[in-house]
């Protein structure tokens, strides 16, 4: 009875097509909230390797192991590098929490300082190590946060053939946009698998600063999962490629490798 209705006011104009269509859009934060209930196993180690070339061609090698764990609803992430000889040691922790009251716990390990260095919510918006991701871009993969912006849902579009929702977000407060370093995003998110496809990104200016490519999505031991992340900085023409390669979800991974004292020891 209700679709007869709507073709009905269709019919004799009191109804827009884009009107109806913008009443069955889901929510801006009911979107970012189904980011995070889709599955991504229990943990996970895999292989990262990061590309970084700059203005002028030159290209920079890095390889990581990327590992992550769920302790209950809580999210903890670290990455260790293993290549080139002059950033070998060097490690990533972070401890995500569900509680939105609570800052995430990130923490840095520098070798060559043999210092452990934490990560304060004011610097999670800094570039991680050369990269074009930041920090909290690290931690969120290919989730959108759920209490840093204010989303409006715009409609949808095609990335990859795959049908995706458009949102464009802006930050809470003056205080968030400073941390984050964006003024505002337009983020486009997968309509059936619920994962980030692409993302843009404007500085605190208002200038158009980044765009984000999440490609080569697949199923890997029947989760969806993210093999390739590319991502150009529009001010500085400087680009990452991000590769994920031997994922395995069905690893053991002991609850010490996610602790500080880890970070120094190594895998």
């Amino acid at each position: 009875m209700k679709n007869y209705l709507i073709m009905g006011l269709l019919a004799i104009g009191l109804l827009s097509p884009t009107s109806s269509k913008a009443q069955t859009l889901p929510t801006g934060k009911s979107i970012a909230d189904k980011t995070y209930a889709k599955d991504e196993g229990i943990s996970v180690r895999r292989k990262l390797t990061m590309e970084l070339k700059d203005k002028r061609g030159k290209i920079r090698i890095r390889e990581t192991t990327s590992i992550r764990k769920y302790f209950g609803e809580e999210k903890r992430m670290a990455i260790y590098y293993l290549t080139p000889k002059s950033v070998k040691g060097t490690a990533f922790l972070t401890f995500d929490y569900p509680d939105a009251s609570l800052d995430d716990d990130q923490w840095l390990y520098m070798p060559a300082l043999r210092k452990t260095r934490r990560i304060s919510a004011a610097n999670r918006g800094d570039y991680f190590l050369g990269t074009d991701l930041t920090y909290e871009e690290i931690k969120l993969e290919t989730r959108i946060s759920r209490d840093d912006y204010t989303y409006k849902t715009i409609g949808t579009e095609r990335i990859d053939g795959q049908q995706c929702y458009v949102l464009e977000g802006t930050p809470i407060n003056d205080k968030i946009a400073k941390e984050l370093g964006y003024s505002k995003v337009k983020l486009w998110v997968d309509a059936s698998i619920w994962m980030l496809r692409k993302a843009d990104s404007w500085d605190v200016a208002g200038n158009h600063l980044k765009t984000t490519a999440i490609k080569e999505i697949k199923k890997v031991q029947g989760i969806w999962t993210y093999h390739l992340i590319a991502v150009k900085n529009h001010k500085t023409a400087h680009e990452t490629l991000f590769r994920i390669s031997d994922i395995d979800y069905q690893t053991s991974l002991n609850d010490d490798a996610f602790t500080k004292e880890a970070l120094v020891n190594g895998l």
